[in-house]
């Protein structure tokens, strides 16, 4: 563990690292010592000396400044930059995916996983740098030309959950920095250490052209530095990823100063099995989209949704599939899942149980809290799956935990009603082989979601697509496609090219 953190530029034996990079390592942060504390044993990875008041102040000033020179580059100049800090990703991959399962706790693979998309994102980014169009639009007016341009907000916020610990950030900066924007990254409490871990990365990038101001962070708790940077009009966009408790106040707030937020929030996302589905094919959908990552995505399928007819031989084989996963350390070869982050996270696991016996549900597997052993230090479940009723009051809220609900359904438009009511609205997927079903799963009276799926389950969205969701999910979209809009903003320009001035909509004056 140790050879890890010091190939990542973070000696923790030492005492506590500096949680504050404001274009420089402020070395004596103003805020109290946190520990980073490995979920699979409990055991303190690290600790950090959180950033104050004062040390938010130190970042905004180094963002404002570094944005001045760095929207003055060409985009394409400042792509070239994004696609070294990538080059510097690949060569930390494996590091860095290592720190990822130490601190959050999912499975090498998916460690590893997390730092490919922030290579992959850099890599979108750089192309995107020569692709931020604007529109010409004809003038009614003659000897007119109108268009539209798009130039960067300025320093941004970005604050991401403890579950994609990097990757979510990637998404936001190496996209907004090739729009010339600057940001300001308050990382989850939880995983501290991989946000400094990436720091020190893009700054072997950034610093030696004195850009380092470009990629801060702060390692801070909500209140005071989190409030600040959500009532700060320094900051015309804050990025959120959380809980929708969490985002309903990031918008209150911003939406007060009339700042922009993009707020990716809670996921319960539905699959829908149909009479006709390719049932290999929706087993190993919902095995991996419900216990990767422990059940703590946001894409995670928390509902199972089954057509009557085929809805016991196809529980009856999950419920074996389930038997054979491996939970234990997430950095060992097999493992298919590792620890919850937490011990709130453990308890609102248990509580979730709770209320599935309480309510008429039936634990058809799992359900406990065994640990593996010798890690009985660490926050552990058991993969679960329960039937319940379709009226299940649970059906509608997210337990962000491997926990799965089993509901039967009556036919297609049953399931997709039930799908759609529950207050959020991020991933959904059917698993069918008939066209009418799949088309009809799509159209504007199936899915509300923000991501529709056929034939894939709801977890493990490209980057070349936009993420995100709608209703209580908060409508953000990010990554791909055109979301790079959410970071500049737009300007419609008029040239007039005669020695007249005539007025829009023919209008007369004077």
């Amino acid at each position: 563990m140790q050879d890890i953190l010091s190939r990542l530029g973070l000696d923790v034996s030492k005492g506590p690292v500096s949680g504050v990079y404001a274009g420089r390592w402020i070395a004596s942060p103003s805020g109290e010592v946190t520990d980073s504390v490995n979920p699979t044993t409990g055991k303190v990875l690290g600790r950090i000396t959180a950033g104050g008041r004062d040390d938010y102040e130190a970042c905004v000033t180094a963002a404002e400044e570094a944005f001045l020179r760095w929207r003055a580059l060409p985009a394409p100049k400042r792509g070239e930059y994004v696609r070294r800090c990538g080059d510097a990703l690949r060569a930390k991959k494996a590091d860095l995916g290592a720190l990822v399962t130490l601190e959050m706790g999912k499975i090498r693979a998916e460690g590893e996983g997390e730092v490919q998309e922030m290579i992959d994102i850099a890599d979108f980014a750089v192309g995107l740098s020569r692709q931020l169009y604007g529109k010409t639009m004809h003038s009614e007016r003659p000897g007119h030309r109108m268009y539209e341009q798009w130039h960067p907000l300025g320093p941004i916020g970005i604050i991401s959950a403890f579950n994609f610990p990097v990757a979510v950030w990637s998404w936001n900066a190496f996209i907004a920095a090739v729009c010339g924007d600057t940001m300001i990254w308050k990382p989850s409490h939880d995983t501290p250490l991989c946000a400094l871990a990436v720091q020190r990365i893009v700054n072997e990038v950034m610093e030696p052209d004195g850009f380092g101001g470009v990629f801060n962070t702060i390692v801070a708790p909500p209140d005071p530095v989190g409030e600040a940077m959500l009532a700060d009009k320094r900051l015309p966009l804050i990025s959120a990823t959380g809980s929708t408790r969490m985002g309903r106040r990031v918008g209150e707030v911003v939406g007060r100063r009339l700042g922009r937020a993009l707020l990716e929030l809670g996921g319960n996302n539905a699959l829908l099995v149909m009479d006709d589905a390719d049932l290999d094919l929706a087993l190993s959908a919902v095995l991996f989209g419900a216990v990767g990552t422990a059940g703590q995505r946001c894409t995670t399928t928390r509902r199972v949704l089954l057509h009557h007819s085929i809805a016991d031989a196809f529980t009856e084989r999950l419920v074996k599939a389930y038997a054979q996963v491996r939970v234990g350390d997430p950095l060992a070869a097999g493992t298919l899942m590792g620890p919850l982050i937490n011990p709130r996270a453990l308890a609102a696991m248990n509580d979730a149980v709770a209320a599935v016996k309480a309510h008429g549900g039936k634990i058809l597997c799992g359900g406990t809290t065994e640990a593996p052993a010798g890690l009985e230090g660490g926050f552990w479940v058991q993969p679960t799956i329960a039937q319940v009723p379709s009226d299940f009051p649970l059906l509608k809220e997210e337990t962000f935990a491997p926990l799965l609900y089993l509901v039967k359904v009556d036919d297609l438009d049953h399931a997709i009603a039930l799908q759609n009511d529950v207050p959020q609205g991020l991933s959904s997927a059917v698993f069918t082989t008939r066209l009418q079903s799949a088309e009809r799963f799509l159209s504007c009276a199936g899915s509300d979601c923000g991501i529709a799926n056929v034939n894939i389950g709801t977890s493990g969205a490209e980057i070349g697509g936009a993420f995100g969701g709608e209703k209580e999910t908060g409508g953000g979209r990010e990554a791909g496609s055109d979301s790079w809009k959410a970071y500049m903003r737009r300007q419609t320009c008029t040239i007039n090219f005669t020695n007249d001035l005539p007025l829009a909509q023919g209008i007369s004056f004077g």
